[in-house]
């Protein structure tokens, strides 16, 4: 039996000026998958991100999340929605420790409101002490957990990048978006990235991808869609998107027989 829909776009579209820079692009991805979405430089992917998680308005577009329709028009709705996302450019609060940029991500699902912290209340000391604990459970899920005190800014790139993720699962997705994760990574980083993705998909979360890592990529996703100059070029199985002699023309080169 197959799986239900998690994410479902049609019709994305997306215009600066006078490029057009998304045309009509769509997919679908089945819950507990992980998608990959590649493409040249330039192709549209990280603005098929911005437009699906809120950090830009879509011109066009129809939007699904676990079958229901949502309008993806600010950030934090789109999170409360259940996607959570990582950027390409690390965006951590660098003078902040570890452990509290993965608490600013939990404080989305908070109960208490700004008085009740203010005040003190004794409901929201005994929210904060469980937002720090699943923080620190979070930080030893992803592999750092011993950085817990560190400042962001002093964690080595690849430690903030896990951190990165971290914060994003703290506002408990049920889809985890993820723009360029490898990047700037070596290649036993990218090795224990790849175990933790295939770790966070084991554990029921649905996982989309942007990554310039096509061995990575092809290693890890269950389907791909390429994207060249803002439109589809190919959809499908790892396998099949290796052997399309378009996909190959425009992207993966001798990538593709690796």
């Amino acid at each position: 039996m197959a799986e239900p829909v998690m994410l479902k776009v049609e019709g994305a579209s997306k215009r600066f000026g006078g490029l057009q820079a998304l045309d009509s692009v769509g997919l679908s991805v089945a819950k507990g998958q992980i998608y990959g979405l590649i493409g040249p430089n330039g192709a549209g992917k990280t603005t098929f991100f911005n437009v699906t998680t809120g950090l830009y308005v879509p011109d066009a577009g129809r939007f699904e999340l676990q079958g229901r329709a949502y309008e993806p028009r600010a950030v934090h709705e789109v999170a409360r929605a259940g996607i959570a996302r990582t950027f390409q450019n690390i965006r951590l609060f660098g003078e902040m420790t570890a452990l509290e940029n993965v608490m600013v991500g939990r404080h989305l699902r908070t109960h208490t409101g700004l008085m009740g912290a203010v005040l003190r209340l004794p409901q929201a000391k005994r929210e904060e002490r469980e937002i720090a604990e699943r923080a620190r459970a979070l930080l030893d899920y992803v592999g750092i957990g011993r950085f817990a005190d560190y400042r962001a800014r002093t964690l080595s790139y690849g430690d903030q990048r896990r951190l990165e993720i971290a914060r994003a699962l703290a506002t408990d997705p049920v889809l985890l978006a993820l723009d360029e994760p490898a990047a700037g990574m070596n290649a036993t980083e990218k090795q224990q990235l790849r175990i933790l993705i295939e770790r966070i998909r084991q554990d029921g979360r649905t996982i989309l991808l942007i990554e310039h890592d096509v061995k990575l990529v092809m290693g890890l996703c269950d389907r791909v869609t390429v994207l060249d100059y803002g439109r589809e070029l190919a959809v499908g199985a790892p396998a099949e998107i290796q052997s399309d002699a378009r996909v190959i023309e425009a992207y993966l080169g001798t990538a593709a027989t690796h």
